[in-house]
């Protein structure tokens, strides 16, 4: 197969899929707009070809990388960048070169927030009440009708940045006066706690493994507090939300894909869809995949695309936690401290790219253990205040 990696080197972590594509036999073609010797070594070597380009904005350098690599070595068979940024220039070259995979189509229900809750809605799911407000008359419509607080958001939009909890009126004419003039999806706020639903998916829409993250704060909180998160791997899926998160897989036509769905989890136990993304959970999730299964879903992947199945069924031997810190945070214990107290449970650690330390910090800790209340303890721990 000739597979286009887009962005191989971003985020930093996902290197592996480039390596598991070539250890397979495909030629593995990367495009981004980096230099060449700025790819890590083991980048570098997995990489059939890399074209560099000036700006990975400009649509047109993107078509003539393509077709580049298609007369030098004929029909593209996959093309991805597993994230989310890319993922209309990835539609938009998928259907011009009649690759597999989603196309513009697509990218109004996979990026859309009020199209993704009509679909949560025809699959028989329930939703948070909210509406695109274009207009003050609107949004104070709809706060009259559902009460405060309310949450609002950009309808197309990663992540929770630019996000907004709504409590009074005061708040409601600072948020009118400056948001950013793009859409906005305002919906009443649901108290409960978030937990995923994530996998990936074969090319027959089967779910072929699947994993939830709960977190010990909503990821909003954390980027607009600035404080610090930790979130966990589960190693039982509750029935109702692997029911829900199928549906989901179902109702979105996932097609040998990732996937990162997220809930509220209520305080009567039930269940509300709050939003979809055709991609791995963000962050270190991907590895946490691994160290919670002893298993590679870097190679994984590779082998949907390769044969259409996987080759290992996760067992979950492990709870696995992200604990996060924060540069500006004093914590009582220092980087060193939390190495010697707590090493027999790191199973990795490193530094955190910038572009995400505002929702899970600046360097980041990976743990696992068969029980959840040690890895708690440790988290807690590590992120104790000075």
């Amino acid at each position: 197969m000739n597979v286009v990696f887009l962005s191989p080197h971003f985020p930093p972590n996902f290197w592996p899929f480039c390596v598991r594509l070539r250890e397979a036999g495909h030629n593995v073609l990367g495009l981004a707009d980096v230099e060449y010797h700025e790819l890590r070594p083991e980048l570098r070597q997995a990489l059939t070809e890399y074209y560099k380009v000036s700006d990975m904005h400009h649509y047109d350098e993107l078509l003539r990388a393509l077709g580049y690599f298609t007369h030098r070595y004929g029909k593209i068979d996959r093309l991805d960048s597993m994230n989310e940024y890319w993922l209309e220039a990835e539609a938009r070259l998928r259907e011009d070169f009649n690759i597999f995979g989603l196309r513009p189509a697509d990218m109004n229900r996979v990026k859309r927030k009020s199209v993704m809750k009509q679909i949560f809605q025809q699959a028989g799911l329930r939703v948070a009440r909210g509406k695109v407000c274009r207009s003050p008359a609107e949004l104070q419509d709809f706060v009259d009708e559902v009460g405060y607080p309310v949450v609002a958001k950009p309808d197309i939009g990663v992540g929770a940045a630019k996000t907004y909890k709504i409590t009074n009126d005061t708040e409601l004419m600072a948020y009118i006066a400056s948001k950013p003039p793009v859409d906005y999806i305002v919906e009443e706020f649901i108290p409960g706690r978030i937990l995923t639903y994530d996998g990936l998916a074969d090319r027959e829409g089967q779910v072929v493994f699947d994993s939830s993250l709960e977190y010990s704060k909503g990821v909003m909180e954390a980027v607009n507090e600035d404080s610090d998160i930790y979130y966990y791997m589960v190693r039982q899926i509750p029935e109702d939300l692997r029911e829900a998160g199928r549906k989901v897989v179902q109702a979105f036509g996932v097609r040998e894909r990732f996937f990162h769905f997220e809930f509220f989890r209520l305080e009567d136990g039930g269940l509300v869809a709050l939003e979809v993304n055709m991609r791995p959970p963000g962050g270190l999730s991907i590895d946490m995949f691994n160290y919670a299964n002893d298993m590679d879903l870097f190679r994984e992947w590779v082998n949907v695309l390769t044969h259409g199945r996987v080759e290992q069924v996760a067992t979950r031997p492990y709870f696995c936690t992200y604990v996060g810190r924060k540069d500006h945070i004093r914590y009582k214990r220092s980087h060193e401290e939390v190495l010697a107290t707590f090493g027999p449970l790191i199973a990795h650690h490193e530094p955190i790219s910038g572009i995400f330390a505002a929702a899970i910090g600046n360097y980041g800790y990976i743990l696992r253990h068969p029980e959840l209340d040690t890895l708690l303890q440790a988290a807690q721990a590590i992120q104790e205040r000075a």
